[in-house]
């Protein structure tokens, strides 16, 4: 509206093609009808901004409930407080660190089950659902499922360097001469293959039991095998590879680590074996998880290894 010469308020003309269409002029709509227009965009906008907070609250909300889920699954390590090299209390064990490996890989925190390995391991740990893996069991362990081998190791010759025996096959006749130490689990003397190798060969008055358990009191209590080699208590041992590489490098006197031969001492004795980690035959999916960090990680596996004088074969 305006006005004229004099101050008198003026209507607008209405366009001539406003009247032959008859369409109602923008100025005549109500002043109360543009506000409440006004109005409901405000709402819209209102509720978008809404529906974005929403949004934003729901996806932290889904964040945060993985992580809770994370931190309530953990991977549960079956293992030994007192079982070096392979595990201790103190997570020094080769063992420990490649479960720290797999748990970073799945992306969920390591927790132990601390108990001794002796015979009903499997049923009172991991069978029991007390722990979810067991780092180290022989490739096809029947109670659990094993997942593809990450290294191959075999019952070593130890002896000192000083003395030059380079022993290297349990044929050698001098060995029904020498005082030879070997691993037993008990006073049967039946389960380890040293064992039942040498009295198939009829060496037995010379041989030297040292109990896999040792003195579980003390700390390192398998160790006591490779000690009375260094000290010349016994000339020779039959040790497990790892066990026996471990040690030679922390003793005074020089030794050699020497593979025993042959492999396979008839259809039913190895000295060879694939090592592999063990789980509950029902979980296939923490199984096939695992054999793709075996894959993807060989090398990091390897290296671990090998700097705790694993003989790898």
């Amino acid at each position: 509206m305006s006005s004229d010469f004099k101050g008198r308020k003026v209507m607008p003309k209405v366009p001539r093609v406003l009247k032959v269409l008859k369409v109602p002029r923008v100025l005549k709509v109500p002043r109360v009808l543009r506000v409440s227009r006004v109005l409901e965009v405000h709402k819209v906008l209102e509720m978008f901004e809404v529906l974005g907070v929403i949004l934003v609250l729901q996806v932290i909300l889904v964040h945060l409930a993985v992580g809770v889920r994370a931190e309530a699954q953990p991977l549960r390590v079956c293992s030994d407080p007192n079982n070096m090299p392979f595990s201790n209390a103190k997570g020094e064990g080769f063992e420990n660190r490649l479960a720290e490996l797999v748990g970073r890989e799945l992306g969920r925190p390591v927790a132990y089950f601390w108990t001794p390995q002796r015979r009903g391991f499997v049923r009172n740990t991991l069978s029991a659902d007390r722990c979810d893996l067991i780092m180290g069991v022989p490739a096809g362990y029947d109670p659990v499922a094993t997942t593809t081998a990450y290294y191959r190791s075999s019952y070593v010759f130890l002896s000192r360097r000083s003395r030059a025996l380079a022993i290297r096959s349990l044929d050698d006749p001098r060995l029904k001469g020498l005082r030879i130490g070997i691993q037993i689990t008990g006073d049967d003397y039946e389960n380890p293959p040293a064992a039942q190798a040498l009295a198939a060969r009829h060496i037995i008055t010379n041989v030297q039991g040292f109990t896999v358990y040792g003195d579980y009191s003390q700390p390192d209590p398998q160790r006591g095998i490779v000690d009375a080699v260094a000290r010349g208590t016994v000339d020779v041992a039959i040790v497990w590879g790892p066990l026996g590489g471990y040690y030679a490098r922390h003793e005074p006197e020089a030794l050699d680590v020497v593979p025993v031969t042959p492999e396979r001492d008839g259809p039913a004795l190895p000295f060879r074996f694939a090592i592999a980690m063990g789980v509950r035959r029902n979980d296939r999916a923490l199984k096939n998880a695992l054999d793709g960090i075996i894959a993807r990680r060989a090398a990091e596996i390897r290296r671990i290894l090998t700097s705790y004088g694993v003989p790898l074969v």
